[in-house]
């Protein structure tokens, strides 16, 4: 954890980020187990550093691409708790009207391109936006987020190619959690590191601890910082670990017991909130109060979520193009 100063409240608000997608994906978890969910769980506990780090790294009109474990992502830009679980349980008064579910979930108002349910798909999607900002000659940024397998997709290598050649302003971030659905990716891949990768195009490539929220932050704040200059692309490796299956329905027997105990040793919420304590001139009093305000909204949400009314089937051919 980095000792930089910080102010409190940036330091706040990036505990909060995490806490609050760790408590939301617990309750995600609970809908999913009593059958309240249609489809599967991809939760993003154990992962919400990179999160918070890295959209706490962007400014208001920035945009971030998402994956099929993209509740951190959506919650970290910004988006209504309330309106995800609602969307999540496919309700009227989610972000999508219900009609995306889980994996789909998008808010373009707060720069989220969408969750997406295919793997890397939205690598190619984070790269259109940002080509867009270079042809509209804004300052806007993308982050695109995806896991280890997804470096092995077409659309990363023709993504990173593009925009490497054009400079185009987007970071590429890679959550390497080890293992694809329940392939471990020292099986299929023949590098130590991810971002080895991106010597080939010609960018700068970096591997860091992806449990490190400060870490994280520091490294995507330069690579924007960069991108914003006009200098072109970064791929940024996060190390790390997801809790869960790879579906909320994954035993994940393929793993033992001892490296996932190992890993939660190393949570990047435990972390962060000792930080907090001995650095961050935080009481056990206040973190207390960031922790009760917020597990008091994400039962808020669940609630909501519960008691918004299903789309009629008439909405079903609506909203298909685009007006």
């Amino acid at each position: 954890m980095a000792n930089k100063k910080y102010d409190k409240e940036f330091l706040k608000n990036l505990y909060s980020t995490m806490f609050r997608i760790r408590t939301f994906e617990e309750e995600v978890f609970e809908f999913y187990k009593f059958g309240k969910m249609p489809g599967l769980a991809h939760v993003y506990i154990g992962e919400e550093a990179i999160a918070a780090g890295a959209c706490a790294a962007l400014k208001a009109g920035d945009y971030a691409g998402s994956t099929h474990r993209g509740h951190g992502h959506v919650i970290a830009q910004g988006a209504d708790t309330k309106q995800m679980m609602a969307e999540i349980l496919g309700k009227k008064d989610g972000q999508c009207k219900g009609k995306g579910g889980s994996m789909h979930i998008m808010d373009m108002s707060k720069g989220i391109l969408g969750a997406n349910g295919i793997v890397g798909a939205g690598i190619p999607i984070a790269t259109g936006a940002a080509y867009t900002a270079k042809f509209n000659n804004t300052d806007q940024v993308a982050l695109s987020f995806f896991g280890d397998s997804a470096s092995n997709e077409g659309t990363f290598h023709e993504s990173i190619n593009m925009a490497s050649a054009w400079k185009l302003p987007v970071v590429y971030i890679i959550e390497n959690n080890l293992y694809g659905i329940s392939v471990a990716l020292d099986r299929v891949v023949n590098v130590k590191d991810l971002s080895l990768r991106a010597v080939g195009y010609g960018i700068k490539g970096v591997s860091i601890d992806g449990n490190d929220a400060l870490k994280v932050y520091e490294t995507v704040k330069e690579a924007v910082d960069f991108a914003r200059a006009g200098n072109g692309p970064t791929l940024i490796e996060c190390r790390t670990y997801r809790w869960k299956g790879h579906h909320s329905g994954d035993p994940a027997n393929y793993r033992s017991k001892e490296e996932e105990a190992a890993w939660k040793e190393r949570c990047p919420l435990k972390s962060f909130r000792e930080y907090l304590l001995i650095h961050g001139n935080f009481t056990e009093q206040e973190v207390a109060a960031i922790e009760n305000s917020i597990t008091a909204e994400i039962k808020e949400a669940a609630k909501f979520a519960e008691d918004s009314p299903y789309p009629d089937a008439a909405e079903a051919f609506t909203d298909i193009f685009a007006e």
